[in-house]
């Protein structure tokens, strides 16, 4: 039976980075077709890095997915903060309404927005793409504090009180390092969203463009392998982030767990 399971893993991780792993080698390919191998050339990754209009593609994807990613986690904490702090029927309700931007559509969120940015005379540009951004980043990091929250004990953060720490005190000195890897999830959540959104970065902004809007339009002429060599490295770029939090929370979590059980044991 585990051999079964195993085999079945396997398939599914191979279906899943199967098309990654291709992109990844044709990116080191010297010919232009995707059917044959060209070759092995370092020629698409030579020409990203002297590709002005992907300089400037990436400067704005980065900047606003690291100023939408801390801004929503920010605010994402702080309103989880409060719906955990709130009595039962209320908290029920917010929760549910702060599902709304995770299951609505990304078009109707981008087209709303667009609207909303029209009415208000705002001109469509940078302002308005991150604002975008912040918008549907929080639910994603409130909802990966909230967790964390529900484990924290909460006599810990009376005692604090107690013991003469202010409100602001003990959230920051008692409850924030209780749910680090919950902020740092999401933290990582914002910001790898931020940099694939494509449907609401494009109703919500004019005259600049992120990755993702400079792929698109790219794309509809034509695949260029430079293209390739770009995906390749975004793929990477976020592997490596991944890794890194993933080990760092793992860390902080068997940690945890390690104290918790001594402490299981002296009693």
């Amino acid at each position: 039976m585990r051999s079964v399971k195993k085999i079945y893993m396997g398939i599914v991780i191979a279906f899943l980075y199967a098309p990654i792993i291709m992109i990844i080698l044709f990116s080191f390919s010297a010919g232009v077709s995707r059917a044959d191998w060209g070759g092995f050339t370092l020629q698409w990754y030579k020409e990203l890095l002297t590709n002005q209009t992907i300089g400037e593609a990436l400067y704005y994807t980065v900047i606003i997915a690291l100023l939408a990613s801390v801004i929503s986690t920010i605010a994402g904490t702080l309103a989880a903060v409060g719906i955990s702090g709130m009595l039962n029927p209320f908290r029920r309700i917010i929760t549910n309404l702060s599902y709304l931007p995770i299951i609505n559509p990304d078009i109707v969120t981008g087209i709303s927005l667009m609207i909303l940015f029209v009415f208000m005379k705002l001109k469509l540009g940078f302002a308005t793409m991150l604002i975008a951004h912040i918008v549907f980043d929080i639910p994603y990091v409130i909802f990966s504090v909230l967790p964390k929250l529900q484990q924290l004990n909460k006599n810990t953060y009376e005692a604090a009180l107690d013991l003469g720490a202010t409100p602001g005190y003990a959230l920051r000195y008692v409850i924030l390092p209780q749910i680090a890897p919950g902020i740092l999830t999401g933290l990582l959540l914002a910001f790898t969203l931020s940099i694939d959104d494509f449907v609401i970065s494009f109703f919500t902004t004019a005259g600049i463009q992120n990755l993702s809007i400079y792929i698109y339009s790219t794309a509809r002429r034509g695949i260029n392998p430079m293209l390739y060599a770009l995906m390749s490295v975004m793929f990477i770029f976020i592997l490596t982030l991944m890794l890194i939090a993933g080990n760092r929370v793992f860390g902080d979590n068997l940690n945890h767990n390690k104290s918790d059980k001594m402490k299981e044991e002296q009693y």
